[in-house]
């Protein structure tokens, strides 16, 4: 593990490293590449291998021996694609095009939430098909075109209902705490990137399922604004509000997935803001009787005075929080209810089961309104008139308990994850672009504590300046202790 602020590696473990950097070196040397023995971020991956200072085959190969090494005790992965993993980075090797690929030879995990070719997609459910995928999701088929290698499936919880990650193929868990939660419903990939397996992850995000995973793990994850990146997900993106974004270690990674996912190259120039921002800081939950943890309030307040010692003046400024949760609610109900068509239910954990069937009350009822959105958004567009950015916690707590919260009775699954987690949802009814980056740690519990920024649609390259900024002033650990 790299020297972190939590503490620098051990003499002895120093001097093994500068061993096993002199072994690789020489090596290197010999082959005429060098071989990593550290993680290393998705950007110095591709700039080595399009350089020819780095190998494919060998990066992809030391990412599956960690995985191996590490996941049998968090449980991150679904599927490893051990094989196929090696066949795709020998091919990647040979490319012709090598030295132009944005993700040349970048080792990277799938959320099983989407297609990939030859692999099945089980969405957290032993009732889904365990046939394989036809053809790849255009965010994977994006992804590996720029180079990148899949080596791996991650799990989700059942159906991608929930914000932790458990279902009946087993329990995930954070490689900050293992007795908690690494969220959901993107918590695979977030305990995969967390652990140093891999350094970015696809993630997706329908009610903060890239954010509260994020958060929960220490990474910087950003969910993009409504059509910047192909969406498809399940039978109608959970009525829109479902978005595929990505998970990392370091804003520039961030930034660079995004862009081969969105096929715009400017997303990955990331660049720190130029002029005065108009900072709006909220700390009020979105739902009436949350109370959010003091040092996630903290958290906030730091990073805001760092922000505002670099130029940037904030005010206290409420968002205009939709009054009645149903219209949102409305969405999660109705697009799991869909998701569950064709299964047999009677087989689903039980707090999933009880979710369907509250979305099916909301599609008989025809409760999904687009003019609900439609106002909620020309509020929020009203409010962003008088500030750039808005910056509120992006958890209330720290991460609840690692356990099978699909078998708990939904009225406690509900209450546990609105309690946690209920700042991000709002902007995917809103459609709007918004990242979690990380803010400190809790000085109780050990684990990350992370701060949301929005903007309005098209503030995707905003939102990145100004998490590159906090990443500049507040820099975070890369990785969990231990990993």
């Amino acid at each position: 593990m790299p020297e972190t602020a939590l503490g620098a590696t051990s003499p002895r473990r120093r001097r093994d490293r500068f061993i096993r950097l002199g072994w690789a070196r020489r090596v290197g040397r010999t082959l005429g590449h060098v071989i990593p023995t550290e993680p290393m971020s998705a950007t110095e991956i591709a700039a080595g291998v399009r350089s020819g200072r780095l190998s494919a085959t060998e990066l992809v190969a030391a990412a599956l021996k960690r995985i191996a090494d590490r996941d049998e005790r968090l449980g991150a992965f679904q599927l490893v694609r051990a094989e196929k993993a090696a066949a795709e980075a020998a091919d990647v090797a040979q490319r012709a095009d090598l030295a132009q690929l944005p993700l040349a030879g970048v080792p990277i995990a799938i959320k099983d939430n989407v297609a990939v070719a030859g692999e099945p997609m089980r969405k957290g459910s032993p009732l889904t098909p365990d046939d394989p995928q036809p053809a790849d999701h255009p965010v994977v088929a994006r992804l590996r075109a720029a180079g990148a290698v899949a080596v791996g499936i991650t799990r989700v919880p059942e159906l991608c209902v929930f914000g932790a990650t458990d279902s009946p193929f087993g329990i995930t868990r954070n490689p900050w705490d293992p007795t908690r939660t690494p969220g959901g419903s993107s918590g695979g990939s977030a305990a995969a990137v967390a652990a140093g397996m891999v350094a970015v992850a696809h993630a997706a995000d329908g009610m903060g399922s890239i954010r509260i995973p994020a958060a929960c793990c220490g990474l910087v994850g950003i969910k993009p604004g409504s059509g910047v990146v192909p969406s498809q997900l399940g039978p109608n993106s959970w009525y829109g509000m479902s978005e595929n974004g990505v998970l990392g270690t370091t804003v520039a990674d961030a930034a660079l997935v995004l862009s081969v996912m969105a096929d715009d190259p400017a997303l990955a120039e990331v660049r720190e803001p130029e002029r005065a921002l108009r900072l709006g800081v909220s700390t009020k939950p979105p739902i009436n009787g949350v109370r959010p943890d003091i040092e996630h309030l903290r958290a906030v307040v730091r990073i805001v005075r760092r922000l505002e010692a670099a130029g940037h003046p904030f005010e206290q400024a409420d968002p205009p929080y939709p009054m009645n949760p149903l219209p949102v609610l409305a969405r999660w109900f109705g697009g799991s209810s869909l998701e569950a068509e064709g299964l047999d239910r009677s087989q689903l954990d039980r707090a999933v089961r009880f979710h369907a069937v509250l979305g099916d009350r909301v599609r008989a009822r025809d409760l999904v309104k687009d003019a609900d959105v439609e106002l909620f958004r020309s509020r929020v567009e009203d409010y962003f008139g008088g500030v750039d950015v808005l910056i509120t916690p992006t958890l209330a707590t720290p991460p609840i308990a690692a356990a099978r919260w699909g078998q708990r009775p939904w009225p406690r699954v509900f209450a546990a994850n609105a309690r946690y987690a209920p700042y991000p949802a709002p902007w995917n009814y809103a459609g709007f672009p918004a990242v979690s980056v990380p803010a400190g740690i809790h000085p109780n519990t050990g684990t990350p504590l992370a701060v949301q920024l929005v903007a309005p649609r098209g503030g995707e390259r905003l939102l990145l300046g100004v998490a590159a900024l906090i990443e500049r002033l507040a820099p975070w650990p890369r990785a969990a202790p231990g990993y």
